[in-house]
């Protein structure tokens, strides 16, 4: 039971370190940052069943960027109804008649956007994990291998009070994960943030119930990030760097996550682990290493910045977005989140705690969508689970023995989710067919209130010293065509673009298309009706007619096309390099320099181009650089060839190949125009200074 709950996030803030600090009182404040954590654990351990310790908590508004940027247009006494939006000036005469009050109803899907419902959202956004924890430290033991308590809390300390934009976590021992030896001594590159002071990274939740120490994961950890020089928090700005990769492939069961790579557990020979299968026989599952090999030799060749949430037995990860997202629909590489709440971002933000953090939420679909069993695939995830009491038994059946450890029992995941109407079959509102919400709660209480305060996101201003460059540069956007796609005040036309036609690299465009196959009809639950679900609630319809037929049928690859991607938003350049979906487009500071003859740019340094020469080599990409490789053909083959020759890359389809839209010499154009476009993008923050005008 618990008695009562102790929320930290700081440790004395007299610990910082800087330059001139003797070495003696260097070292009394890093054994005094070690000493914190283990009375902690003590402290804890003594407590074992009478307390609750949280670590990691919403952080003040002063310590961000936001009071100083300009809120993106989402109105507080606005009203979001299933994703038609309603504005405060429409939303006041409504509520005047007795029809306009049902239609802005809860019982009608309404969701009011009130300073509450930020606030709410915001919170979220930094602390709802929706009990992925127990996923990921029970079941995958992120906490279980290399990277643990002792080596994290080593790198913690380490930092003497300071921030971070990268914890590098100490390995103690020789290791070999994946096929490859880490040596004792090494500094793993995690590009975890941690802000000054703190005790957990930024985005992730610690907290230690009946003497076990978890940890989970929130939309901070890759949707925000510690800005470098300040140390302040930047709401909404992509983590770039953040390796999450490397870090599954620490854990001691990143089998768990074996959807998220293309590795087919059915493919690999049976090990010794007995269980009763489908056909309640019994049967031996997959190598239980060779499985834990493989995986982890995948998740080794994600870049850093990326992740995959396709679950579809696809290597594929994509580049992680911005959070800036007013105007900015659909949402997802492909567009596929695009109906329901907020115009699909609610969809967007529940697929966060779906299918990207709990593996079990896809065992009742597995066979419609990876062809794979429900058995054997909650086995294959629970016969090596890092918490004994979830490991599964020999003999066992493992739905059956799921459903006594399960820790939301009735519910179909470990995370705190609601099947919708038509489960196990998804809609395009949501793709497996599950709702991350929280009991207590209404329906998408918590993810619409996200959705929300992320609608209010936006890049904090760029300094600007040259207005005449950024007028000529609108020009150049105007006249190179980029305004047909990337148009209105968030830069973005909405659509969806065929992969044969933007010509991207195309592994990542019909990935989707097996939840396709298993959609029915998009319903929800209205949001006056509260989680845990009564029985029989009401259920509403989800339109989709917010989206056009073909832009859904293109990012779900549906009636056999090659799929797409989505037409993206241009806000917040400055803070999002590298470029394209799978972060393919990349160059460092040094990377190039400007041919004196005829002022062309070209390439100065090529170990240091495309992803494979920057973030693969722990060099963050330069945005004007990388921008330009962009647009210069001749840039961007050398980057494509620089990924092409990596071969951790190809396996996980990354080459920022496509999106052959030029403004370089052979378009007609010169180096200073080119130059002028490229500070233009850049310009483009929460106010942008100048804006193109339609030819």
């Amino acid at each position: 039971m618990r008695l009562f709950v102790i929320k930290m996030v700081k440790t004395d803030p007299a610990i910082n370190i800087d330059s001139n600090t003797p070495k003696k009182q260097f070292l009394r404040n890093r054994w005094r940052s070690i000493t914190i954590l283990l009375f902690l654990v003590t402290f804890v351990s003594f407590f074992a069943y009478r307390l609750e310790i949280v670590l990691g908590v919403t952080p003040s508004k002063y310590n961000t960027f936001t009071p100083q940027t300009q809120a993106a247009s989402q109105e507080i006494g606005s009203y979001d109804v299933l994703g038609y939006s309603i504005n405060k000036e429409e939303a006041t005469r409504l509520l005047q008649t007795e029809d306009g009050r049902k239609q802005l109803s809860p019982e009608n899907g309404a969701f009011a956007v009130t300073q509450e419902t930020l606030k709410l959202g915001r919170d979220a956004f930094y602390s709802e994990t929706f009990g992925n924890e127990i996923f990921q430290t029970d079941v995958v033991g992120v906490l279980n291998g290399p990277i643990n308590m002792i080596t994290v809390g080593q790198a913690i300390a380490g930092l003497g009070g300071k921030h971070t934009t990268n914890l590098q976590i100490p390995i103690n021992e020789d290791v070999t994960i994946g096929g490859r030896t880490f040596k004792a001594g090494t500094l793993l590159n995690t590009g975890l943030d941690v802000p000054a002071n703190s005790l957990v990274p930024l985005g992730m939740r610690a907290s230690i119930t009946k003497g076990k120490l978890r940890f989970g994961i929130t939309c901070a950890l890759c949707h925000a990030t510690v800005e470098s020089k300040t140390g302040r928090i930047l709401e909404g700005a992509p983590n770039n760097d953040l390796d999450t990769g490397l870090v599954l492939a620490f854990a001691t069961n990143s089998a768990a996550m074996f959807r998220q790579t293309d590795v087919n557990p059915t493919q690999i020979p049976l090990g010794e682990h007995t269980y009763i299968n489908a056909d309640n026989q019994e049967s031996r599952l997959p190598d239980v290493k060779a499985v834990e090999d493989a995986v982890d030799a995948k998740l080794l060749t994600w870049p850093p910045g990326n992740f995959d949430s396709t679950g579809t037995l696809v290597n594929n990860p994509s580049q992680t977005p911005s959070s800036y997202t007013f105007g900015a629909w659909p949402y997802g590489w492909s567009g596929h989140s695009a109906v329901g709440w907020f115009h699909g971002l609610t969809t967007l933000n529940s697929n966060v705690h779906a299918t990207n953090s709990d593996g079990t939420n896809g065992a009742d679909a597995s066979q419609a969508l990876l062809g794979i069993d429900k058995e054997t695939y909650l086995g294959v995830i629970l016969q090596n689970a890092a918490n004994p009491a979830f490991k599964l038994p020999t003999g066992a059946k493992p739905s059956e023995f799921f459903n006594k450890i399960d820790p939301t029992p009735g519910e179909p995941a470990i995370n705190e989710v609601i099947r919708m109407p038509g489960y196990p079959q998804g809609s395009p509102f949501m793709l497996d067919g599950l709702m991350a919400s929280s009991p207590g709660f209404p329906v998408g209480e918590q993810l619409n209130a996200m959705s929300a305060w992320q609608n209010t996101l936006a890049p904090p201003p760029t300094a600007i010293s040259d207005v005449a460059s950024l007028e000529r540069g609108s020009a150049v956007f105007t006249r190179a065509g980029c305004i047909e796609c990337h148009s209105g005040r968030y830069f973005t036309n909405h659509d969806v673009i065929a992969q044969n036609e933007i010509g991207t690299q195309p592994s990542r465009a019909p990935t989707l298309a097996p939840f396709a196959k298993n959609f029915t009809t998009p319903q929800t639950y209205p949001n006056s009706v509260s989680v845990p679900l009564p029985s029989n609630p009401p259920v509403l319809e989800v339109s989709t007619d917010i989206t056009p037929k073909k832009a859904q049928e293109l990012a779900f690859g549906i009636n056999n096309s090659a799929g797409g991607y989505k037409v993206p938003s241009l806000i917040g350049l400055y803070l999002t390099a590298p470029y394209l979906h799978d972060g393919g487009v990349a160059a460092s500071a040094e990377a190039l320099k400007q041919d004196g003859k005829d002022g062309h740019f070209v390439v100065a340094n090529p170990d240091q181009i495309g992803m494979a020469g920057t973030l693969m080599q722990n060099i963050l990409p330069d945005p004007a650089a990388s921008l330009r490789v962009l647009v210069d053909r001749n840039l961007r083959q050398v980057a494509v060839a620089a990924n092409q020759a990596n071969s951790d890359l190809q396996k996980s389809n990354v080459d920022g190949s496509g999106h052959a839209y030029w403004v370089d010499a052979e378009a007609g154009f010169t180096p200073g125009e080119q130059t002028d476009l490229i500070q233009f993008l850049l310009s483009l923050d929460d106010n942008p200074e100048v804006l193109p005008s339609s030819r």
